[in-house]
C-alpha cells in the first residue's frame, strides 16, 4: 500500500508542444520549379550573354514608358503653371512699355514746357526811338533798358546795346558798358545815312549784351524792327520786351600767313599769302578786301604795314611780304593783330575780321608763333580763322602773365 501512495505523489511528466517548421513538400515543390527553368533556359538555341542583353533591353523599355507615363499625367500641371506665369510676365512687360511710353511722353510734356518757359523767360525791356529825317538820315536812339536778366555770378550784368542793320551789317553802333546795373540809362543816338529808297529791305536790330572783360561777350537779348513795319513820317517811341537772341556764328573767312624769323639779325617777316571765303560787305555780294598789320608791345603800337586792295573779291590772293625789326629780347613779348578790311572809296573802311598772333594770343594764334620761334630762319604758313573785332579787342585788353 505504501508504494503506490509514493508514486502518486510524483509529478507528471510535462507534455513537450509541438514547433512549426516549414512543410518538406513546398520545399521541394521550388527546387524542382528552379530546376525545370534552368534547364529551359539551357535548351534556349541563344547564348546567356545573349539572354542577359535581351533582359536588360526589356527593363530599360518598361523603365522609359514609365518616366513618360509619369510625365504625361504630372507634367501637365507644372507646364500649364510655367505657361499662365509666362502670360502673366509678358502681360507684365506690355504694362510697362505702355508706363515707360507714357513716362517718354510726360518727360517730352515737361522738356517742351521748359523749353516754352526759356521762350517766355523775361530778359527785361528797352527803351528807344526812332526819327527818319527825309532830307538827310535816320536817327537812331538808345535811350534805357529796364529788368535785364542778370548775366553774372554776383546777380549783376554789365550791360551795354549794339545796333546795326541787316542783312549786310555794315554799320554797327555801340553804347557805352554801363557796370553792374540791370536797369541802365543809355542816352545814346546813333545816325544810319542810308537813302529812303534802300530802307525797304532793312531790318533794325538792337542787341543788348553782357560785357566779359576775359571771354565772350554774352547776349542778353534783342529787338528786331522791320523797317517797312514802321511809320517813318512820324517819330517813334516806345518801349518793347527783350526777345531770345543767341548770337549767331558768322563766318567771317580764313586768311593764309606765313611767319620768318632770323634771331641773329633780329627780322621778323610776315607775308600775307592769301584769303578765302570773306564776309560779304557790299551791296553786290562782293568785297575790296585788303588787310593791314599792326605790330604791337606792351600794348603800344610799334609798327603798321597794309597790302593791296583786291576788287570785287571773297577769295583774294596777295602774296605780300613785309618785314619788322625786332630784337631777339622782345620778340617774346610782341605781338600780331591782322586785320582784314573791306575798303570803301566813300566812307570809312569797314573791318572783316581779326585775328592775334603771338604774345597773349591762344589756340592757332599762340601754336603758330611757337613753331616759328621753334624754327627759326625758316618760314612757317599756318591758316587762321577771323574772329569778330571786339572778341580780339578783349583779348588784347585782358591782362597776361
Amino acid at each position: 500500500m505504501g508504494v503506490r501512495v509514493r508514486r502518486n505523489a510524483e509529478p507528471s511528466e510535462p507534455k513537450t508542444e509541438h514547433e512549426f517548421h516549414p512543410s518538406p513538400r513546398l520545399h521541394h515543390d521550388y527546387e524542382n520549379m528552379k530546376n525545370k527553368f534552368m534547364n529551359e533556359l539551357e535548351h534556349l538555341p541563344l547564348p546567356m550573354w545573349a539572354v542577359g542583353a535581351i533582359v536588360i533591353v526589356v527593363l530599360a523599355l518598361v523603365a522609359c514608358f514609365t518616366y513618360c507615363m509619369f510625365k504625361k499625367c504630372f507634367g501637365k500641371k507644372k507646364k500649364s503653371q510655367k505657361d499662365r506665369e509666362r502670360k502673366r510676365g509678358g502681360r507684365r512687360r506690355t504694362e510697362g512699355a505702355i508706363g515707360e511710353a507714357e513716362g517718354e511722353q510726360k518727360v517730352e510734356g515737361e522738356k517742351k514746357e521748359g523749353e516754352e518757359e526759356k521762350e517766355h523767360e523775361k530778359l527785361g525791356k528797352l527803351e528807344f526811338s526812332l526819327d527818319y529825317n527825309f532830307t538827310d538820315a535816320q536817327a537812331f536812339g538808345v535811350l534805357q533798358a529796364q529788368d535785364l536778366a542778370a548775366m553774372d555770378i554776383g546777380g549783376t550784368s554789365d550791360p551795354y546795346v549794339k545796333v546795326y542793320l541787316l542783312p549786310d551789317k555794315k554799320k554797327k553802333f555801340e553804347t557805352k558798358v554801363q557796370r553792374k546795373n540791370l536797369c541802365p540809362v543809355f542816352n545814346e543816338t546813333f545816325i544810319f545815312k542810308i537813302p529812303y529808297a534802300e530802307l525797304g529791305g532793312k531790318t533794325l536790330v538792337l542787341q543788348v549784351f553782357d560785357f566779359d572783360r576775359f571771354g565772350k561777350h554774352d547776349v542778353i537779348g534783342q529787338i528786331k524792327i522791320p523797317v517797312n513795319s514802321v511809320d517813318l513820317a512820324q517819330p517813334l517811341h516806345e518801349w518793347r520786351d527783350l526777345e531770345n537772341g543767341e548770337k549767331e556764328e558768322e563766318k567771317l573767312g580764313d586768311v593764309c600767313i606765313s611767319l620768318r624769323y632770323v634771331p641773329t639779325a633780329g627780322k621778323l617777316t610776315v607775308n600775307i599769302m592769301e584769303a578765302k571765303n570773306l564776309k560779304k560787305m557790299d551791296v553786290g555780294g562782293l568785297s575790296d578786301p585788303y588787310v593791314k598789320i599792326v605790330l604791337q608791345h606792351n600794348g603800344k603800337r610799334l609798327k603798321k604795314k597794309k597790302t593791296t586792295v583786291k576788287k570785287n573779291t571773297l577769295n583774294p590772293y596777295f602774296n605780300e611780304s613785309f618785314s619788322f625789326e625786332v630784337p631777339f629780347e622782345q620778340i617774346q613779348k610782341v605781338q600780331l593783330v591782322i586785320t582784314v578790311y573791306d575798303y570803301d572809296k566813300l566812307g570809312s573802311n569797314d573791318p572783316i575780321g581779326k585775328t592775334l598772333i603771338g604774345y597773349g594770343a591762344s589756340g592757332v594764334g599762340l601754336r603758330h608763333w611757337s613753331e616759328m620761334l621753334a624754327n627759326p630762319r625758316r618760314p612757317v604758313a599756318q591758316w587762321h580763322t577771323l574772329q569778330p573785332e571786339e572778341e580780339v579787342d578783349a583779348a588784347l585788353k585782358a591782362p597776361h602773365r
